[in-house]
Order: C-alpha cells, then sequence, then structure tokens
C-alpha cells in the first residue's frame, strides 16, 4: 500500500518532533517517496540532516523556500507533488494558522498550495490543548474535509503534567497515512455506527488454565481503524490481551464467549454495520473451578458444553437497515463451508479466509480471502496487509 507513494510530513515545533523521525523511517523502509519539511522551531528539536537522512531526500526550510529557485516555486512543487500531507507534530501555533488560513512559512504556504487530504497530529501540554481558543481551531479545522484527525492521546507528557495531548504514536499515524491513500480523504461512512468484534476467547477450566484459540485480534484492529479513517463512529468488542492504541474507537475488553455474546447483543441494535471478526469459542469446559486444579486432579477427559452462537443470533436480530459480515476461518475448501454460513446466519457478506496459507490467519500481520455476499457476488483478495484487507473489505460493503 506503501510503496512508491508519495507523502509529505511537514514538522512543527514541538518536543514530539522526535517521534516523526519513526514515521519518516518506516515509511521510506517501506519504498515510500517521503519529503519533509521542517519549521524553524522544529529544526531546535530534530536537525533538517536527521530528516534528510532518514527521508533519502533533502529536508526543506524556510531558507529553501526564500531563495531562488530555477524551477517552479518551491510550496507550489511539493503541493502538487503529494498524495498525503502529514502535520506531526501540530501546535498550537500552526493550528491557529492552519484554522485563520495564514501562509508566513514554507509549511503553510505548502498547505495552501496542495488539494490533497491532510493528517493533522496535535502534540501540546494539557492546559494548552484545552484552552478555548485552541480547541476553537480544533474544532474549525476538522470542519474542512482536507483536514483528518490522528487525535492526541492521555498520558505523562514532557512536561510531566498527566493529561490528554501526548501526539499519537507512529503506528497509528502510519495507519492513518495508509488508509489515506486508499480512501483519498474520502469518508464514506461519516454516520454510520459500525460494531466489530475481534480476537479469541477463552474458555477457562479453572483460573489457569484454558480453551483458545491463536487469533491475535489483529484482523478486528484493522477493521476498526479502517472504519474510524472512513468517517464511522466505532465498537470493538475484544478479547485481545495487551494495550490497545485506538483512540477515537470505544473498546469493551473480555474474555469469554458468553461475555462477549452479552456485549454483542446490547450494543447491536445501535450498529448500522458489525463486523464478526472474532474467533469465537465453539464449546467450553463444563465445569469451572474456582481453585487452581492440581495436576493430579485433572480430568483424563473433559466434559464440553457447545457455547452460544453468536453470529446466527445476531443474524435473526438483524433489522432491514442493518448489515451483519462474517468470517469463516477455513482450511482446504474455503467456498463451500463460507457459503453455507452466510446462508445459514442470514449474513450481508463473508470473508472466506484460508488460515493454512503462508502470511494469512491467525497471528499474522498480512490476509487473504475470497469475499462472498448474499447475491453471490465473490471479489478474491491477494495476500495483503490487514488493514488494506479492512479496506478492500468496506469497498466490497459499500458497493453492494
Amino acid at each position: 500500500m506503501l510503496k512508491g507513494r508519495r507523502i509529505l510530513i511537514g514538522v512543527s515545533g514541538g518536543i514530539a518532533a522526535y517521534k516523526v523521525c519513526e514515521v519518516v523511517s518506516s515509511l521510506a523502509k517501506a519504498g515510500a517517496d517521503v519529503k519533509v519539511i521542517v519549521t524553524d522551531a522544529a529544526g531546535e528539536f530534530v536537525t533538517p540532516l536527521t530528516f534528510a537522512t532518514l527521508s533519502r531526500h533533502p529536508a526543506f526550510t524556510d531558507k529553501d523556500f526564500w531563495q531562488a529557485n530555477n524551477g517552479r516555486p518551491l510550496h507550489i512543487q511539493l503541493g502538487e507533488w503529494a498524495e498525503v500531507f502529514v502535520i506531526a507534530p501540530l501546535t498550537a501555533n500552526t493550528l491557529a494558522k492552519l484554522a485563520g488560513g495564514f501562509a508566513d512559512n514554507l509549511l503553510t504556504n505548502t498547505v495552501l498550495a496542495s488539494n490533497c487530504p491532510i493528517l493533522l497530529a496535535p502534540a501540546m501540554n494539557t492546559d494548552m490543548w484545552e484552552q478555548p481558543a485552541v480547541a476553537g481551531n480544533w474544532r474549525e479545522v476538522l470542519t474542512y474535509r482536507r483536514y483528518h484527525a490522528a487525535n492526541p492521546g492521555a498520558g505523562m507528557l514532557a512536561c510531566d503534567r498527566a493529561g490528554v495531548g501526548r501526539m499519537a504514536e507512529p503506528g497509528e499515524i502510519l495507519a492513518h497515512i495508509e488508509s489515506l491513500l486508499h480512501t483519498k480523504g474520502d469518508r464514506d461512512l461519516a454516520g454510520k455506527r459500525v460494531l466489530i468484534s475481534a480476537g479469541g476467547t477463552r474458555e477457562h477450566l479453572d483460573p489457569v488454565r484454558f480453551i483458545g484459540n491463536p487469533s491475535s485480534g489483529k484482523m478486528g484492529i484493522a477493521l476498526a481503524q479502517a472504519a474510524l479513517h472512513r468517517g464511522a463512529t466505532v465498537t470493538l468488542v475484544h478479547s485481545i490481551t495487551g494495550e490497545l492504541a485506538l483512540s477515537g474507537v470505544r473498546t469493551i475488553a473480555l474474555t469469554s464467549a458468553e461475555e462477549m455474546r452479552q456485549e454483542m447483543l446490547q450494543c447491536f441494535p445501535d450498529a448500522d454495520l458489525t463486523v464478526m471478526a472474532a474467533a469465537v469459542a465453539d464449546v467450553k469446559p463444563t465445569d469451572y473451578h474456582s481453585q487452581k486444579l492440581p495436576k493430579r486432579s485433572l480430568p483424563n477427559s473433559l466434559p464440553l458444553t457447545p457455547v452460544a452462537d453468536i453470529l446466527a443470533e445476531l443474524g435473526k436480530l438483524k433489522q432491514p437497515h442493518q448489515k451483519i459480515i462474517g468470517f469463516a476461518a477455513q482450511t482446504g475448501d474455503i467456498v463451500k463451508p463460507a457459503l453455507e454460513k452466510l446462508r445459514s446466519k442470514k449474513l450481508d457478506v463473508i470473508v472466506a479466509n484460508p488460515i493454512d496459507k503462508i502470511g494469512a490467519g491467525f497471528g499474522s500481520d498480512t490476509n487473504q480471502a475470497i469475499l462472498i455476499n448474499a447475491a453471490g457476488k465473490q471479489v478474491e483478495i491477494a495476500p495483503c496487509s490487514k488493514l488494506e484487507m479492512a479496506h478492500r473489505l468496506f469497498d466490497f460493503v459499500m458497493e453492494g
């Protein structure tokens, strides 16, 4: 998704500029064509030479802007060249300039000379971020369709203050860049409420032993990112272990299939689009022991009880305005069982997922699939990143 794509990074003056080094380096390593504009203030934190080295291109400063150029004006060239423009960190000062349409340096002139989507990643002290003037400027710029938000997170800031104002992590920014390259800034899910399940459930025998599966939840996370970047209001019901960096997404953590069932049934009536990407257990131990069983007490055979079929329940509850997407993780012939699941559970789309292929299925960063809708239309998706797969799936759903 990134190879050969033209990405312009504008760095304004804040300590979070150091994080942008990882963004630039990752893009360049992925084969993207990356150019960087460094404001005078940003150069006090990270030198233009650093960004030039990481991007494999000269880094541009105001000295380049104001000097004579043999070609067309630099800000015009850069603005026309970029497919996606990222400003990170976005300071309160630069935000105010964008809100007012000011152009007093190379960065802000290039903004006005460009027409591509612009991703904004604010970073500042909490008190600064919460100032009414700054909040008003932020609301103002986001009314313009060109601007997209990588919202700041909460945490310990460089000023030793704990609060909101921490720049989005590099991984979030990279994912949003990939999304904008795919959608070209279109928000075709704006106004839609998207419900997604992710991860593999765990059915415990005792506090330390469980029946589970290798699902990492990466596909569900990618779906949540893609839906959010396309303008949806997103709820992610998940059994993913570890910290989730998904600012802007409502997340509900749980462990078992029954817990997931309860949360999905509660959230489902408000959803326009539901994607059941979780790998939910089919059975659970019949008996649960609240204390860890000694090894000598483990049963030679384990009685199992079926768990409720969440997807089938949702299919019965589906209203005319709602759509449900299911996943069928299969080995061997993936189409026949996927079609049976699509019909029996009253789904609108099924993703037939070959988990026995290299680079697909559980735990991988890539995926491949055959998408099938209720009308019988099939589209094969070659191996790609899970974020690209998510976007291809939403494209398929929106096309009908």
